[in-house]
Order: structure tokens, then C-alpha cells, then sequence
């Protein structure tokens, strides 16, 4: 399967409006983060999305994305989910109903949110046609086992994925136990990695880098990056096996 880093970027994307700084003015392309998101292509042609950010009309055009057969929700922060009117592309072009995966949390908040598009297929794809689905424990998904990472996010507790030997978790302040266990042995890891200084609700350089260290996947690529990180100068001082993430990378992984 191959996974496609859409976005890359924090809640308020790179270049910030009005910044100045050297990521913000760089001219290279690695640079321009959109918010974060990432879709997987599995063998069997079913594209799975995580998270529907803001930007995911321009991720999707910029991607030549024409189909989406289901979404992973991490969380409800709109960086995350205020993309979802944008999947009524994806309905209409393939006229079917996506089924949407969370934990009861945010499936209750996108409902609240997004009441409209939680319906039933009646012939009618001018807008999202979703169907919400509670996750607690690993579940089957077109033929793969998707197994839920509970994390917290601050004082919330969200939801990282794993399908095979790949890892994905966004958002991130601290991994229990028992969810550090449901990483071992990965071939990818995609990990939180907000800026260089700690935050109160998100691994700083520093905790990623440990944390990236103490998982062992054969490779870490770093998402969800604010404009702190440069990408020439966080690449550089990254050790093995250890990547700066930026929009567009693609990741091929064994299923």
C-alpha cells in the first residue's frame, strides 16, 4: 500500500498569513505546508482518508484524488474536519455513500457539527452522503485490520490509526502504555512533531524525537509542523531513520 502525506502542516498552515520568517518566505516547495491530513492506497484500489482538513479540495486537485472509499477521524479540532463538505466531491463522482470512523467523541462532535451530511443514500450527492461509525476496538476495512491508538491531545483523548505495519498519530502530547505496545514492530511511523519548543498539548522536537526513538519504526517521517521548523535545517539535525514529512511525500509500505 502507499500513503500520501496530503498535508503536513499545523492549524494554521505554512506560510502563516502575514509572516515574515525564513520558512514562511523560503522558495522551497517543502516549505508550503497545508493542514494535516493523509490518505492510504491499498492494493485492492480502496483509498482510505485520514482526517477531511480545510484544505482537501486543493489536496485532492494537487493529487489528482478522485475517490475515497472511507475516513479515519483522529479528532474534531477543525484543522481536522472542517474539510468534510469536501467530500461531496467524492460522492458525486462515485455515486456512493463514505462511511466515517471515530471514537464516540468525535462522531458525536461531527454530527453536531455536520448533521446535514449524515444521511442515507437517497440519490442525491449535491452534498456529503456520510455514514458515522463508533470505533473502540481493531475493526476490518477492506480486507485490512485497522486497529484504533488511543493518545491524548492535552487533557482529550484521541485516536492514532495502525493498518499493517504503518502508524499514524497526529496531534499528540503523550502515548499511554498500553498504546505504546500496539506499536511495536512498524515499518512507518507518521508522528506529531509541532515546533521546537515543548507545547502543552502537542510533542515538541525534542519528545518527538524520543518518542520516535523509543517506537523503533524503521522509519519516522514528522507531520503536523508549524512554521518554527525549516525544513533544510530540521532535516539536518535529524538522526537515522528519522525524516522531516512535507506535502505530497509518498511512502510505500508492505501490507
Amino acid at each position: 500500500m502507499q500513503l500520501t502525506v496530503l498535508g503536513s502542516g499545523s492549524s494554521a498552515g505554512t506560510p502563516v498569513v502575514g509572516c515574515q520568517c525564513e520558512t514562511c518566505q523560503s522558495k522551497n516547495l517543502r516549505n508550503v505546508r497545508t493542514r494535516c491530513s493523509s490518505y492510504i492506497a491499498l492494493n485492492n484500489g480502496k483509498n482510505i482518508l485520514i482526517d477531511t482538513s480545510p484544505d482537501l479540495r486543493e489536496q485532492a486537485l494537487r493529487e489528482s484524488l478522485t475517490s475515497v472509499d472511507a475516513v479515519l477521524f483522529t479528532h474534531h479540532h477543525a484543522d481536522h474536519c472542517h474539510g468534510i463538505d469536501d467530500l461531496r466531491a467524492f460522492c458525486q463522482i462515485n455515486k456512493k455513500q463514505i462511511p466515517i470512523y471515530g471514537n464516540q467523541f468525535v462522531i458525536e462532535q461531527l454530527l453536531q457539527k455536520f448533521k446535514y451530511a449524515m444521511l442515507e443514500p437517497k440519490d442525491f450527492w449535491e452534498i456529503p452522503v456520510l455514514k458515522p461509525i463508533v470505533i473502540e476496538q481493531p475493526f476490518e476495512l477492506f480486507g485490512h485490520t485497522i486497529t484504533p491508538i488511543p493518545v491524548m491531545h492535552g487533557r482529550g483523548e484521541i485516536l492514532g490509526y495502525r493498518i499493517g505495519n504503518l502508524a499514524y498519530i497526529t496531534d499528540v502530547s503523550e502515548i499511554p502504555l498500553n498504546s505504546l505496545e500496539l506499536l511495536k514492530g512498524l515499518d512507518v511511523l507518521l508522528l506529531d512533531c509541532l515546533r521546537l519548543k515543548p507545547h502543552i498539548t502537542h510533542f515538541g522536537f525534542d519528545q518527538s524525537v524520543n518518542m520516535a526513538q523509543q517506537i523503533m519504526a524503521k522509519e519516522t517521517y514528522f507531520i503536523h509542523m508549524t512554521h518554527d521548523l525549516e525544513y533544510d535545517s530540521l532535516q539536518n539535525k535529524l538522526p537515522e531513520n528519522i525524516y522531516a514529512g512535507y506535502d505530497g511525500l509518498k511512502i510505500s509500505i508492505n501490507e
